[in-house]
């Protein structure tokens, strides 16, 4: 049996990817801070009190999955917050936050989980258009904007890094989805956004690994 390790999957896509992928035939693993009543809902493994920006939490956790081999590591966990060239001494904290968990937090459970990595595992990392430096037509959204252009910078490099190993790495862009981070609004639902999703992890593979994928299947630019 397959099996994808989800974090960030207490809720929004995250939930949405969990189900889908269980439906499929995945032994998922949820990793989240804490676990929603919906997660627990799916009978799904659940590894609570996860968090991508410390150490100690994901040494916790590759020691919780000694003996587990993940085909599917996707880094769903991210976060919004305040962030204006104005009040940036001010938002300092917020604008750490955000770069630690949107563009840290990835590497940083990827690096943790490395054993327990098959030789033709897949890794999808939930990144955004926001962080396209072509795609920037409005401005705005400073912190997020940043994180989200360093992961896809760091996504790419593990594609290089990992590439001896068989392992394949997406850059996915979910769409704009009616999420919590949202606040409810969006184009799509997390149903629909992680559909796609799944079909751009299914195309993913050796020759196509570093790519930048809107989940219908565009390429988005750098």
């Amino acid at each position: 049996m397959e099996t994808a390790l989800i974090t960030g999957a207490n809720r929004g896509i995250g939930l949405a990817l969990a189900r889908q992928l269980k439906d499929r035939g995945y032994q998922v693993i949820g990793a989240c801070r804490t676990a929603s009543s919906e997660l627990h809902s799916l009978d799904v493994q659940i590894e609570e009190g996860v968090d991508v920006s410390r150490g100690d939490s994901l040494r916790q956790l590759a020691n919780n999955l000694r003996g587990h081999r993940i085909s599917l590591l996707i880094h769903n966990a991210g976060i919004g917050g305040a962030s204006s060239l104005n009040g940036i001494e001010d938002e300092l904290d917020s604008w750490r936050k955000q770069y630690e968990v949107n563009a840290l937090g990835p590497l940083r459970v990827t690096r943790a989980l490395i054993n327990h990595l098959r030789n033709d595992s897949k890794i999808a990392i939930l990144t955004s258009r926001m962080g396209s430096i072509d795609d920037n037509s409005s401005g705005g959204h400073w912190a997020y904007r940043m994180s989200k252009a360093a992961v896809n910078m760091a996504g790419v490099t593990l594609a290089h890094e990992l590439k001896d190993r068989n392992i394949a790495v997406a850059l996915l862009h979910p769409g704009f989805v009616r999420t919590d981070m949202t606040r409810g609004q969006g184009d799509v639902g997390p149903e629909e956004a992680a559909a796609g999703l799944v079909r751009r992890i299914d195309e993913l593979n050796m020759d196509n690994s570093g790519g930048f994928w809107h989940a219908n299947g565009e390429r988005l630019p750098w």
